[in-house]
């Protein structure tokens, strides 16, 4: 099966206040947005969308951070004149940073995650936790973030959906890389083990690069992967996702 993922991505910032008005020490929200399309048709006809919406922001000289992330991909496939979806995603997150020093900070986080194919109808996540930049330089950005957490979830049965909720601990680490201005590499873990019962655990992960083809386009490759040890009845334990786009910079 062939497929092919453009992306477009966008990002936008307020301009500094005039001289008339009293500067501040606030940074711009960060905005970026994603969308893919994949079609085949042949033997089979499949489409798949992706959408994807980030927004950052830094105030209070850097020692406060905002991040937001929402993202959603559609799928379905007609096989012999049947058709069934093949991808119903929902997902985003929230989290607030509070630097107290050049490398230690302070955090809250929410995520929420829908996925009917692998029978989640929600997925409530909230932790707190504290972080440290063991790497802070240009080129080099490596930091972890430990804490506990709670999750709230309904998978999808039959004859009824289950609900279950349990505490977590969550540990998180994140490398970029910037080979030179043109290039650049990253990768993020997330394993979040259930406090009394290590046996059931998450672990969300991405690798991925970027290369600039012009000064606004560029190409991005990464792999996701989604593994629960525990997952819905008759689902897989394992997810993965590769995806290849094209990026824009206005």
């Amino acid at each position: 099966m062939s497929a092919c993922c453009l992306a477009v991505s966008a990002a936008f910032g307020q301009t500094a206040a005039t001289s008339s008005v009293a500067p501040t020490n606030s940074s711009p929200w960060d905005v970026a947005a994603t969308a893919g399309l994949t079609l085949t048709r042949g033997n089979s006809k499949t489409l798949l969308g992706v959408a994807k919406i980030t927004g950052d922001k830094k105030w209070d000289a850097g020692k406060n951070e905002l991040s937001l992330d929402a993202d959603g991909a559609y799928g379905e496939s007609t096989l012999n004149g049947r058709e069934q979806s093949t991808t119903e995603q929902l997902h985003g997150f929230a989290q607030y940073n509070r630097l107290f020093s050049e490398r230690f900070y302070g955090l809250l986080r929410i995520e929420g995650l829908h996925d009917r194919i692998a029978d989640i109808n929600y997925r409530i996540t909230a932790s707190t936790g504290a972080g440290y930049f063991f790497i802070k330089e240009t080129n080099d950005i490596l930091k972890g973030e430990v804490g506990p957490g709670y999750i709230y979830e309904q998978d999808h049965g039959v004859p009824n959906d289950t609900t279950h909720s349990y505490a977590i601990l969550r540990l998180a680490e994140r490398y970029d890389h910037k080979f030179n201005p043109h290039a650049k590499l990253w990768e993020s873990i997330e394993v979040e083990p259930q406090v009394d019962k290590f046996s059931n655990y998450i672990v969300n992960s991405e690798i991925g690069i970027e290369a600039q083809l012009t000064k606004k386009l560029s190409e991005q490759t990464y792999i996701q992967d989604f593994y629960h040890s525990d997952p819905a009845p008759h689902r897989l334990k394992n997810d993965v996702k590769l995806v290849a786009a094209l990026s824009y910079k206005f």
